[in-house]
């Protein structure tokens, strides 16, 4: 399971034009599943979300987690692309759907996130804050 993180203002979620999803100072968080990934993943990549350091304390420094602020979360297949033998990218290392949604399901729950709608064709806003990215695999 893979997620890139970010700091975030504000970030929402659009599907045909509709927003679906928004929250204020948080996370985004765009979520990759891959074979092999199964419930252990998902609670690990939940637990690891909810402890991220990543908000300026009194000091300044980035050492306060969460707490009462929000996360987003989207579905995002193309974490596991594939371009080591061309230009165009493969996705034989992301999940089928039968197996990422109740994963990204079990995450989203977790984590007590707002969602994108998994498997839609969604634009998604994000105002990134810092710019704070990160990477994480489970």
């Amino acid at each position: 399971m893979r997620a890139v993180v970010q700091r975030v203002s504000s970030a929402a979620v659009v599907v045909d034009g509709e927003e679906v999803s928004r929250i204020g100072e948080g996370l985004a968080v765009l979520l990759g599943v891959t074979h092999g990934d199964g419930p252990a993943e998902a609670e690990k990549m939940a637990s690891r979300l909810l402890k991220l350091r990543v908000f300026e304390d009194g000091d300044g420094r980035m050492n306060e987690a969460l707490g009462d602020r929000e996360i987003l979360c989207v579905s995002q297949f193309t974490l596991y692309a594939d371009t080591s033998s061309g230009n165009r990218p493969g996705f034989k290392d992301a999940a089928s759907g039968e197996v990422a949604e109740p994963l990204y399901d079990q995450v989203c729950a977790l984590l007590g996130a707002r969602k994108g709608v998994f498997g839609a064709d969604m634009q998604v806003e994000i105002a990134g804050n810092g710019p704070v990215t990160i990477l994480i695999d489970v």
